[in-house]
């Protein structure tokens, strides 16, 4: 917004847009991030966003780490995302001063959780020039290079991270960014979709554009689902039917579509807002389950153990 500027002084923003083209002006020059494109501005960076039309999207911010490639382990040197396709801002900077008669800049400061509002009169993107490597960045998620496994079993949503925030305890990580990008599915004997599972990690899916492939119905573009951590889910009646019946011949999954998955080790609270006020909580999300028949045919009961 024009004369007025922020930073965060509690962590790092991850942006995720999903409509409408967004271009933020930083300290370190200007990023235009569009939908299907992430942006992150780490803790204290001055910035600003400036629209053309409607636009939304996704927001994660993080506390205590910044945001990193995963380890790619066996992988090797290349695959999932690749650090050139990073780009930072474009150098820009605004010698720029308001009159003393004028209301002047506003900074506003996300500090422990509340907003703070200063005034200046100079522009806060006066910066003529930096060094180092903290600047924020933007990464289009076409370039992300996919990895399957193309023999037998579903691997886990892990091969998909595109950037980590690692926790404290090693193996755990504050926040995954992982995306469902469109892909080649070739595993025999195998049922290809995301396995029924729960685990110790909090799940918050988004929908950029298309058919999540998990659930095809009632999954639009703009929407989420929370699945806490411990609580089953999987895919809904339909998919697994689908799954279950058809050849497994080789088959583009999730054409035309791009969604997401903030993964945290941390238990995420929901708003009131969110679950009340903006009336557009799905309360038969749960529903889209009780479709799934008993497919299992042996004893009712049974025992095992050793000597």
């Amino acid at each position: 917004m024009k004369d007025r500027a922020m930073y965060n002084s509690d962590g790092d923003f991850l942006l995720v847009p999903q409509q409408g083209e967004l271009l933020i002006t930083t300290e370190m020059g200007k990023l235009q991030v569009r939908p299907r494109e992430i942006c992150v501005i780490q803790q204290g960076i001055r910035f600003s966003v400036e629209v053309t039309g409607p636009s939304r999207g996704y927001i994660l911010e993080v506390w205590g780490n910044h945001f990193v490639l995963p380890g790619l382990g066996p992988i090797g040197a290349n695959g999932l995302a690749n650090p050139r396709d990073f780009l930072t801002p474009v150098a820009w900077y605004e010698d720029r001063d308001l009159s003393a008669e004028s209301a002047g800049y506003e900074i506003i400061s996300k500090y422990q959780g509340a907003l703070f509002v200063a005034k200046q009169h100079h522009s806060p993107f006066d910066v003529v020039a930096w060094h180092g490597n903290y600047a924020p960045y933007k990464y289009d998620l076409a370039n992300f290079v996919v990895v399957n496994s193309v023999s037998v079993d579903h691997m886990d949503p892990s091969i998909f991270t595109v950037l980590t925030c690692p926790g404290a305890k090693a193996g755990t990580a504050l926040c995954d960014f992982v995306i469902f990008p469109p892909r080649w599915g070739v595993a025999e004997k195998t049922f290809r979709p995301p396995y029924y599972h729960r685990n110790c990690m909090s799940e918050f899916m988004g929908l950029i554009y298309g058919n999540y492939e998990a659930k095809e119905e009632g999954f639009l573009p703009g929407g989420a689902t929370l699945h806490s951590m411990m609580t089953p889910h999987g895919p809904d009646a339909d998919c697994f039917e689908k799954a279950s019946t058809a050849e497994l011949a080789p088959q583009r999954v999730a054409a035309g579509t791009m969604s997401f998955m903030f993964e945290s080790s941390l238990s995420l609270a929901v708003t009131a807002w969110a679950n009340r006020i903006c009336q557009r909580l799905d309360a038969n999300y749960y529903k889209c389950w009780q479709g799934l028949k008993k497919n299992f045919t042996g004893p009712k009961t049974a025992s095992s153990g050793g000597k």
